[in-house]
């Protein structure tokens, strides 16, 4: 697919083609402009003809908009696969989540996303698709964008689909593309201690954010299989490879959930373990998932426990929900069509 295509790889694809060479800004400013192939205007349909099998297609298929104004897309890709997607609108701009795979594998006991296991990887182009059909609906153009950050925290874990996000991470911050540098990046990964070294050794820089949910692996195990797979004290060491290679400090995601991991004994052990280190805690009251018997903790009872751990010297926030009433929010999102009617 195209939108797979750095801006050098299509100008060699169109001379492939036997196509003059300003050619291949004109199909790298309709792909970067989330345009359809019918969209394109200054390109014949002798053209067209050449390039329709390579050129990306989808639909958007349900588009949702939240109370808040969050807004969920449901995007259908060449195969039939759905994925979706979330604009998240703040004070600094605009922020879209988007989905690294069709479905997930990970299996964790709090989270929409993996119910159906792991369909597919998610080509680089199929990611940036996300990124710039969001930026067209919000007016941006490839030379003016208006998405200010991208986080990857959307169906799939990223690091298990690491060639393809890896590229992706080079289109989104390219200089010829729309730009966006990789400090306003977040990538997600719920602990795969050899990715996150590589990621590293890679020369990325963007936020590093783990879903870490436990303050030990007794109680990980009961809600992340992954747990099984490596201790929290790996994954902390390879934060610490992460924080030495990028300067960058690590954010850690917790969700909070009633009777499991959400005592003042798992705040002081969570403030033990992470104590010294460059990071921040981000708590998450859990958002309901309708097939699992999980229960968040009220927001009331999760600014308590911030609390707790900034008196530990812990730097910690308590997450603002946003979208849960269109199923948009974090951990509700999957690769098939829901939320809304």
């Amino acid at each position: 697919m195209l939108l797979d295509y750095s801006l050098n790889e299509i100008k060699e694809y169109v001379k492939s083609l036997n196509l003059p060479s300003f050619r291949a800004e004109q199909i790298f400013d309709a792909l970067y402009g989330g345009k359809s192939i019918d969209e394109i205007t200054n390109l014949s349909k002798e053209i067209k003809a050449k390039i329709e099998k390579d050129y990306p297609k989808f639909e958007i298929v349900k588009l949702l908009e939240s109370a808040d104004g969050t807004k969920k897309m449901a995007l259908a890709l060449s195969d039939g696969s759905i994925v979706e997607s979330v604009l998240l609108k703040y004070k600094y701009g605009h922020t879209v989540c988007v989905s690294t795979q069709v479905g997930c594998r990970m299996g964790c006991k709090f989270c929409a996303s993996t119910l159906g296991g792991l369909k597919r990887n998610l080509s680089a182009g199929e990611i940036l698709l996300q990124v710039l059909l969001f930026n067209k609906m919000l007016g941006g153009t490839l030379k003016k964008r208006a998405v200010t950050n991208v986080v990857l925290m959307g169906c799939g874990e990223p690091l298990d689909n690491y060639e393809n996000v890896a590229k992706f991470l080079r289109l989104i911050s390219a200089n010829e593309g729309i730009n966006i540098s990789q400090r306003n990046i977040s990538l997600s990964t719920c602990g795969l201690v050899d990715k996150i070294k590589k990621l590293a050794d890679d020369h990325f820089s963007v936020t590093l954010t783990i879903s870490l949910h436990a303050p030990n692996d007794e109680i990980r195990k009961k809600i992340m299989p992954i747990a099984n797979a490596y201790k929290i004290s790996e994954i902390l060491s390879a934060c610490d490879y992460y924080f030495e290679k990028t300067g960058r400090r690590v954010v850690f995601e917790y969700a909070l959930i009633k009777n499991v991991n959400s005592s003042l004994e798992n705040m002081e052990e969570l403030s033990h373990i992470l104590r010294g280190r460059s990071c921040h805690v981000n708590l998450i009251p859990l958002n309901s998932v309708k097939e699992q018997a999980l229960v968040g903790v009220t927001r009331k009872e999760a600014y308590r426990l911030m609390t707790y751990l900034n008196e530990k010297g812990i730097s910690a926030t308590v997450r603002r929900t946003m979208g849960e009433d269109i199923e948009g929010a974090c951990g509700q999102l999957r690769n098939k069509l829901g939320g809304g009617k």
